[in-house]
């Protein structure tokens, strides 16, 4: 009982605390009620927890995890690699590559923009726990198989936006670079390419992070004895919730720095939009 009574106090400390920061619209402000929001989170879990007496297995604290967060760094470094730096980020860098040219060669082709997008669509609608068991089959339980589903997660949304971007421009802006005297490839490169990077990098932030998650579900279905997927399996089966949820974290920080990082390229190229207006 008491747990509760201090987890309600953190609350109400809290917000009265983050609703007196959220009046002033400063910079300061904007980035310390994320932050005190967060914290309030964990010491609420905390404090719940531990005056609730919940079972490890059902739910360990934060300071639990916390502890095996540190005890077992090398091991979470090499399950960030197997999984991220190779099956997801090379996944995600075939992936997008092959759509964004697919796109280029369907902006050409009404018969492939007829016949192939139509087909993309029902690719993209299949469930990834029956196509990454295929894909694990074919290409064996290393990474090469995880950066397979990632390639089929990633592809077909970064293409559906690309196309989508490269129609974005107007007649009357086309009629322009026409009257210039712009060959294709000059329309291409200096109108209908920039006009299209928002929704390329729309499609790009989406696929951070189904990256992410397809390198992860396809290690449930084979994989050497590291990565993250692996390791989320095996502590399962073995009720070591902590190592369950410090693997959550970790994924959590990559998922969330790879977009950051997707977003701040996309602030560099597209700073003409209005989107990137201060």
């Amino acid at each position: 009982m008491i747990g509760v009574v201090s987890a309600l106090a953190v609350w109400a400390g809290a917000m009265w605390l983050n609703m007196r920061l959220a009046a002033r619209d400063t910079a300061f402000a904007r980035a310390v009620v994320p932050v005190v929001f967060g914290v309030t989170i964990l010491v609420m879990w905390e404090l719940l927890v531990r005056g609730l007496q919940v079972s490890a297995v059902i739910l360990p604290p934060p300071s639990a995890i916390a502890q095996t967060f540190a005890g077992n760094l090398p091991t979470l470094w090499a399950d960030f690699q197997q999984t991220f730096l190779k099956g997801a980020l090379g996944g995600y860098v075939i992936g997008c590559s092959a759509a964004f040219l697919t796109a280029l060669a369907i902006d050409r082709s009404d018969f492939l923009r007829r016949g192939l997008l139509p087909v993309g669509n029902f690719v993209a609608a299949l469930p990834i726990v029956g196509t990454a068991p295929i894909l694990v089959m074919w290409f064996g339980f290393d990474w090469q198989s995880k950066a397979a589903v990632v390639v089929v997660m990633v592809y077909f949304p970064v293409l559906v936006n690309t196309v989508a971007g490269l129609s974005a421009t107007d007649a009357m802006q086309r009629d322009l670079m026409h009257t210039y005297g712009a060959s294709p490839a000059q329309s291409l490169i200096k109108l209908r390419l920039p006009a299209a990077m928002p929704f390329v990098f729309n499609g790009l932030k989406i696929a951070t992070t189904l990256a992410l998650i397809g390198a992860i579900v396809a290690e449930f279905f084979g994989s050497p004895i590291v990565g993250m997927g692996f390791r989320i399996s095996t502590s399962v089966g073995s009720l070591d919730l902590a190592m369950v949820w410090a693997q959550i974290v970790v994924a959590a920080l990559a998922g969330s720095l790879f977009y950051g990082a997707i977003a701040l390229i996309e602030s560099r190229v597209t700073f003409w939009h209005p989107a990137q207006r201060s």
